[in-house]
Parts: structure tokens; C-alpha cells; sequence
């Protein structure tokens, strides 16, 4: 287990994904084995959205966490009667290895200079509760990705865009501020997903209480 904050719960180095190693960590779900209908109904009230829209974030998320162990059948049905192993995603079907931001490294350790180098991807955003803060809309993280996948040159696979399509772009829609095509990832913000393993209280007011 990696080291956590005082009064959070440790999590698994093997958990590579920032958003569920907060949900972890701040009691959320648990650390092992998580039921899919657990796991992607706390992405979709995550989300913020509601009605049909909810329920399309609701069915994405549990494709994606199917599929998260192995892509065999035998994972597969596993996955979908068991649930997901969080703390055995490395090494998993959707590991870049290394590849993409490199904020975190296999061994849960934040590389804090690349969260520097996302931030100069960033732009001035208009913050909906007032104020002007660094930030990336769709299209700033799309170059920041497509700028990922050259800097790992030869080691990248042609996959990796893929993956990165279930990375990035679902944070933004997470934990993104705006509407439409203003709408940003806050540099702040991802530093504290990744840092301290918080989620903002926007969002957490959305959950339910942790057990």
C-alpha cells in the first residue's frame, strides 16, 4: 500500500487511476474487489448528470470497468458478476505503462514537475464562481494528449489514443467547470486529485456519505 494523508484510507500502488484512488482512499469504495453497479453509479453521480444523461455516463463507466482486469471471457464474466479489482488495474488492459502524462509512476509516486508541464497546456478560464484560474478546455487536453503520444515515441502503441479518450477527456467531464466549449479541467485542482488524493466538494457533495 502506498502512504495516504492522515485520515485517509491507504491505497494500492496497483490502482493507477487518480480519480478512483481518491474514492478509495476517502472511503467512497472499497480498496479490492468492487461491484460494477457500485462503481459506475458513483461515477455517474460524479458526473452532476441527471436523467437519461446520467444513465449513459452510468452505462460507459461499467463497459470501461468491465473490461478493466481482462479482456478474456473468463475476466470478463468475472469482472461482471464479481466486480472490478481496483488494486489489480496495473499491468491491466487499459496500462499505458509508463506512456501518456507520467504524473504518476508504478509505484504511486506523483511526479509533480509533469503536473508543471500539464499546466503549460493550460489557458486563463473563467471560473463560474467567479475569478480567472489555469485551466484546460477539450481542446488544450486534446494537444496535451496528442503531445504525450510523440514524447513516447517508438514505446507508444496504437492503442494508447484509445485509452487516453477514457482518460483525460472523462476527468474533464467529471471535475470540468462551464458548459460546452468552455468548459475546463482546473490545473489546481488535478494537482489536489493527485496530490492529496481529494476530490473537490462539489463533487463529493454529490456522493454518498462514506461507510
Amino acid at each position: 500500500m502506498s502512504d495516504s494523508p492522515i485520515g485517509q484510507i491507504p491505497v494500492s500502488p496497483n490502482n493507477p487511476c487518480p480519480f478512483l484512488r481518491a474514492l478509495v482512499v476517502n472511503g467512497y469504495v472499497g480498496g479490492h474487489v468492487v461491484p460494477l453497479s457500485q462503481l459506475s453509479e458513483m461515477i455517474a453521480l460524479a458526473s452532476g448528470e441527471t436523467g437519461s444523461e446520467q444513465n449513459k455516463v452510468r452505462r460507459k463507466a461499467w463497459m470501461v470497468a468491465v473490461i478493466a482486469n481482462g479482456l478474456g471471457p473468463l475476466s470478463v464474466f468475472k469482472s461482471a458478476t464479481s466486480g472490478a479489482v481496483l488494486d489489480e488495474l496495473r499491468n491491466g488492459p487499459l496500462d499505458k505503462h509508463g506512456g501518456g502524462s507520467r504524473i504518476l509512476d508504478a509505484d504511486a509516486k506523483v511526479h509533480e514537475e509533469e503536473i508543471d508541464r500539464l499546466a503549460t497546456f493550460g489557458k486563463d478560464c473563467k471560473d463560474p464562481a467567479g475569478g480567472i484560474e489555469l485551466g484546460l478546455t477539450a481542446k488544450e487536453i486534446e494537444t496535451f494528449m496528442a503531445a504525450n503520444i510523440k514524447r513516447d515515441g517508438d514505446a507508444a502503441r496504437w492503442y494508447y489514443p484509445i485509452l487516453m479518450k477514457g482518460e483525460w477527456p472523462v476527468l474533464l467531464k467529471i471535475l470540468g467547470k462551464g458548459e460546452g466549449e468552455a468548459r475546463y479541467l482546473s490545473v489546481a485542482e488535478v494537482r489536489t486529485l493527485f496530490v492529496e488524493q481529494r476530490l473537490p466538494e462539489r463533487i463529493t457533495s454529490r456522493l454518498p456519505k462514506p461507510a
